[in-house]
């Protein structure tokens, strides 16, 4: 019979989820929703997270039912929907990371430049992030989860000072503002906010392949993401002016700018710059090794496949590669790379496709008529994105005429 897992264990993958859910996406939630306005941003977020708690669930049920340490998505949607299935899977997932890591190696540049002043150049400043962090992804899963969960824990001290420090300057007309069309543009960064779905197999293997456990881990994990995300969300939007000041949304969304960088400048407060710009590293890094993790979990997948084996070096420079050198040429695409991540790839891969999955294992009555209420959530969610990327649905952070 197999050993449960332990206390340690099950705080240690709770700690992972949280460190996966507040990375890149809290950084670009204020920025991404504010000019939509706090009521849709906040409706959008209950609904976000619903949905992507119910296609984890369904994910984690197919990874316990398999109890396979070399689970991953690639092999998963070969077996229900064949090749085609599969390639899907590949592409999705590596829009996704790609765009994900992409974004988290800009994003550190970023908050780096604007808010100190170094000499080194920009190039310097990824290489030697992505030398430190691709360095520990060398380690052990439970190790690289013992140094995520020391990191989350000082996030979260850090986060709830300057979450406090931060809310004594909110604004109540700020919060007032409502602009419903825009909260169309802000879908991506909301789904974005719930994704750890790339984890799942690790964690199922993690607490070792029982459901109940696993979901309700889970659960407190997304809870916990939840508040944060809340929270940043309502300090963000409540402080920063709906403007195109140097503080204000407006300018911050058009220069793809993090939400640490304009709510320092709005502090005027030497401490608040450092808390925040340590809360932003650090929400950066751990989200940047979670996600790395499951990258080289769908390498290793792919390379076992195709070559017979995995190889534990070709994994990690499929997964950390690429996107450094996506970074290296577009150095400015912060935004832009979680929006394509999050509105094509998580959209597709844990969205659309678990949706499928549990329509034709549903049983009940109720079970089919949920699957059929999320897969059409999630297609709608995937059309608004394709349409304003080609150019059908124009949004853009003209706020002339909504004041």
């Amino acid at each position: 019979m197999t050993s449960k897992a332990s206390p340690v264990q099950i705080i240690s993958i709770g700690f992972l989820i949280v460190g996966n859910l507040i990375g890149a996406g809290i950084l670009a939630l204020p920025i991404k929703t504010g000019l939509a306005g706090f009521v849709p941003s906040f409706f959008g977020l209950l609904l976000t997270s619903a949905a992507m708690f119910y296609s984890a669930i369904i994910l984690s049920r197919e990874a316990v039912q398999k109890q396979q340490s070399t689970f991953n998505y690639p092999s998963l949607y070969q077996a229900y929907f064949g090749g085609t299935g599969k390639w899907i899977a590949v592409a999705a997932n590596l829009i996704i990371l790609y765009g994900l890591l992409t974004a988290y190696l800009t994003g550190i540049t970023t908050i780096v430049n604007n808010l100190f002043s170094v000499a080194l150049p920009t190039v310097w400043l990824m290489l030697g992030f992505f030398a430190v962090t691709s360095l520990i992804s060398l380690a052990s899963i439970d190790k690289i989860m013992k140094y995520i969960a020391i990191l989350v824990v000082g996030k979260c001290i850090v986060f709830f000072i300057i979450a406090s420090t931060a809310g004594t300057h909110i604004k109540a007309a700020n919060l007032e503002h409502q602009h419903w069309p825009f909260f169309v543009s802000a879908i991506p960064i909301l789904i974005t906010a719930f994704h750890f779905h790339n984890i799942i197999p690790a964690i199922c293997e993690s607490l070792r392949w029982d459901q109940k456990t696993i979901s309700r881990t889970m659960l407190v994990g997304m809870t916990l993401g939840f508040l944060m995300n809340a929270t940043w969300m309502l300090v963000g939007i409540g402080v920063l002016p709906l403007d195109e000041s140097s503080i204000g949304l407006a300018n911050a969304f058009e220069k793809n700018l993090p939400a640490t960088i304009p709510l320092a400048e709005a502090m005027h407060s030497e401490v608040f710059l450092l808390l925040a710009s340590f809360f932003a590293m650090v929400a950066i890094t751990t989200a940047y090794l979670a996600n790395g993790m499951g990258l080289i979990g769908f390498m290793d997948d792919l390379t076992n496949q195709h070559l017979g084996k995995v190889n534990p070096v070709l994994s990690r420079v499929l997964a950390f590669v690429p996107p450094l050198l996506i970074a290296l040429a577009y150095p400015d695409v912060f935004l832009k790379a979680i929006d394509f991540a999050g509105g094509f790839g998580i959209v597709t891969l844990f969205g659309i496709l678990p949706c499928i999955i549990a329509l034709r294992k549903a049983r009940t009555p109720l079970e089919r008529g949920l699957g059929f209420a999320m897969l059409a959530l999630f297609a709608v969610f995937f059309m608004l994105e394709a349409a304003q990327e080609l150019g059908l649905l124009h949004i853009d952070a003209d706020i002339e005429h909504w004041n």
